[in-house]
């Protein structure tokens, strides 16, 4: 039966930097939708959370350059938490999927797996791969 689930998904960035924040934000998609085997067309909507120190792009933007153009996406602040994270882009896929939540990945990379250290058990990423995919998706959503 197919029912809409969320994949969370975080990930860091060093300095607020356009390119830093769109790099990093495409990395986590790809991540996202690989290890749960997502179709773009099972997507309900996204949505984007930075850090109140982030604000040279809305990290959706990654998500168009995938190709993501029928895909709902909405961009927010998180909430300023003393001694929160910082540099910190979240988001929170919606998908219609038969998968049952517990077998849904989600990925946490970078500085961001400890907010979740109870799922920071990601094998070991091939990121010049990674990067290969990415602009293979960028490619073809010109």
């Amino acid at each position: 039966m197919t029912m809409c689930r969320g994949v969370r998904g975080a990930t860091t960035v060093d300095s607020n930097d356009r390119e830093e924040i769109l790099g990093a934000t495409r990395q986590l998609l790809a991540l996202m939708i690989r290890r749960n085997s997502i179709d773009r067309a099972d997507l309900a909507s996204a949505i984007f959370t930075v850090t109140k120190d982030l604000d040279a792009e809305f990290p959706a933007l990654a998500a168009r350059q995938l190709g993501w153009a029928d895909v709902p996406l909405i961009c927010g602040y998180e909430i300023s938490v003393p001694g929160s994270l910082p540099l910190c882009i979240r988001v929170l896929l919606h998908w219609n999927t038969d998968k049952r939540a517990d077998q849904i990945q989600h990925i946490y990379a970078r500085q961001a797996e400890r907010l979740r250290p109870d799922l920071t058990e990601l094998p070991a990423v091939d990121w010049a791969e990674l990067e290969d995919w990415i602009g293979e998706q960028m490619r073809e959503a010109e």
